[in-house]
């Protein structure tokens, strides 16, 4: 298996010649997003009095309404007295802080070390990694943001058992084995960021991209490896309309040849604020591949370097390789501490099948249903979570593996892939620097069994359904949990104490109960874990078997 060291070099160039560049505009500030920091911003992004972008991630925090705040978390502990270096650099700033009226600049070591116990599997798994994040601003319009980590680890065995079949760490890089359940992985982003004028941004690098209000998204999550990327956000009044062009991995272990080749993505999304209180949202992605099935090179289509969204709709009877999904977003604040928001994909549809109820393996598309707020019972920073998440079978597959919604061998959408339903539930407590977190999770699923393609594994070919009939590709009967029926349990708690805000330094305890059974198997996780964790990376526990074992 190819190792990523840190070293891994990304290639980007911008071309930076605007007419109204001299404009003057506040540094957009790009912070890494994370659910966990982001959802302490509720009380600004949800608010009944104003109209916050909330559905693009990360956000720009510039002069809008959500500087002060921000400033405010990163600068938490801050009481104005001389301390000594020490002390400074461990609970206020960052270890190299250097500011002009020109430039700023930024450097800290970033450690990330646990050691926790599996009781189920009496394992002791433990994290030693060590990162290193630099960045800062140029003038007032240019930010860049560079972090890598040296990692490994020894992890539970449902862990274990994903990455054996995956062959990379969730969401972060290739995995190379040393041990059993242990693993060495490196992990890079960077990002530069540029704000010609007020109206616009243009960022690129290697990172990811969140769509949707939610924990989950249906249409882009945070969940896959980083790729790179070059995206446009503009921003007019209530409308903000981002594209973005991507370059991606389909590597042997989930190709169906076996063979590793690249493919790109290039992602529309337009934001609506109809009021203070309604938000609608557009999406449109296609997924194309420059080596086709027969290995023949295939040049890159032009025309895709059009920003307009809506380039090709939504059509499985076309013989267009490239694949599409289209979605909806949206949000209603029902209070200051209320907000229900949904989002719907929509991979392929027949017309004549997609309002019954027979089943069609060629109607495809996933939702999502949820309210979040803030301040729950009236206590101040106590923010919570509530969402659905349901896609069906043979969703976000496709008639080739490099043509599925895929990145380096993980969905981009919603981590278990399609065939699935999901309750999950989050509640956070912030006071003074003890952050408080739980999280519930119940998901209904099925796996491939018999050597049949039931629909969750999106890099098998939907032309295939289980229930199809000697060469019949089109098929019926084909419903949510099919296959080897799965139910899964996972509760997970954290407790820290910050340390420093500016790199999300902390002591970290955390709690895992997993129960996963179906007729075949049953695997059961209990877990503690205590560590120093730092950087705001998201990285998902809450995983589902990805095959069956």
């Amino acid at each position: 298996m190819k190792h990523i060291s840190l070293t891994y070099k990304i290639a980007f160039i911008i071309v930076l010649n605007f007419v109204f560049a001299s404009v003057a505009f506040a540094q957009s500030v790009y912070p890494p997003y994370s659910y966990q920091f982001y959802q302490k911003l509720n009380t600004d992004l949800y608010s009944t009095e104003t109209r916050e972008h909330t559905s693009l991630k990360p956000f720009f925090v510039d002069d809008s309404l959500l500087k002060l705040h921000y400033d405010s978390l990163m600068n938490y502990g801050f009481d104005g007295k001389e301390h000594g270096l020490l002390y400074r650099k461990l609970f206020n700033e960052h270890l190299i802080d250097y500011k002009s009226s020109s430039f700023t600049f930024y450097a800290d070591l970033l450690p990330d070390f646990a050691i926790g116990r599996d009781f189920s599997g009496k394992l002791t798994t433990s994290t030693t990694s060590l990162g290193l994040q630099i960045g800062g601003t140029v003038g007032n319009k240019f930010y860049y943001n560079i972090t890598g980590f040296e990692s490994s680890a020894v992890v539970p065995d449902y862990l274990a058992t994903y990455i054996n079949q995956v062959g990379v760490i969730p969401g972060q890089a290739y995995a190379k084995t040393y041990k059993d359940n242990g693993y060495d992985w490196s992990y890079l982003t960077a990002t530069v960021s540029y704000t010609p004028i007020k109206y616009l941004n243009i960022s690129a690098g290697r990172d990811k991209t969140f769509i949707g209000d939610g924990y989950r998204s249906m249409l882009l999550s945070d969940y896959a490896s980083p790729y790179p990327f070059l995206k446009l956000t503009g921003t007019l009044g209530n409308v903000r309309y981002m594209v973005m062009w991507t370059y991606m991995n389909d590597p042997a272990p989930t190709s169906q040849y076996d063979v590793s080749r690249k493919k790109f993505g290039v992602f529309h999304y337009l934001d609506w604020n109809v009021s203070n209180r309604l938000s609608i949202g557009f999406f449109e992605n296609i997924m194309g591949f420059f080596t086709d099935d027969n290995g023949a090179k295939r040049p890159f289509d032009f025309n895709y370097i059009n920003p307009i969204i809506f380039l090709k709709p939504v059509n499985n009877a076309s013989d267009d390789p490239d694949k599409s999904l289209l979605g909806l977003t949206g949000k209603y604040k029902i209070s200051d501490g209320m907000t229900v928001y949904g989002q719907f994909a929509l991979n392929e549809f027949v017309s004549k099948d997609f309002f019954s109820s027979d089943g069609a393996s060629v109607n495809k598309y996933g939702w999502q249903l949820g309210i979040r707020g803030a301040d729950l019972f009236g206590v101040k920073n106590l923010n919570y979570l509530f969402e659905t998440n349901n896609a069906k079978p043979y969703t976000y597959s496709a008639r080739s593996s490099i043509e599925n919604y895929s990145e380096n061998s993980e969905p981009l959408a919603h981590p278990w892939g399609a065939n699935f339903r999901e309750v999950v539930g989050l509640l956070n407590y912030t006071y003074k620097r003890f952050d408080f977190s739980g999280e519930a999770d119940y998901g209904h699923y099925g796996l491939d069994v018999g050597g049949l393609n039931y629909g969750k594994d999106i890099f098998e070919l939907y032309t295939y359904p289980a229930r199809a009939i000697g060469v019949q590709t089109v098929s019926y009967g084909n419903y949510t949990g099919q296959g080897l029926t799965t139910n899964m349990y996972y509760l997970e708690g954290k407790v820290a104490y910050l340390l420093n805000p500016k790199y999300n330094l902390r002591i970290e305890l955390g709690g895992i109960f997993r129960q996963e059974h179906n007729s075949q198997f049953e695997d059961r996780t209990t877990m503690i874990t205590i560590g120093l964790r730092s950087s705001f990376r998201n990285i998902y526990n809450d995983l589902a078997s990805y095959k069956a074992h």
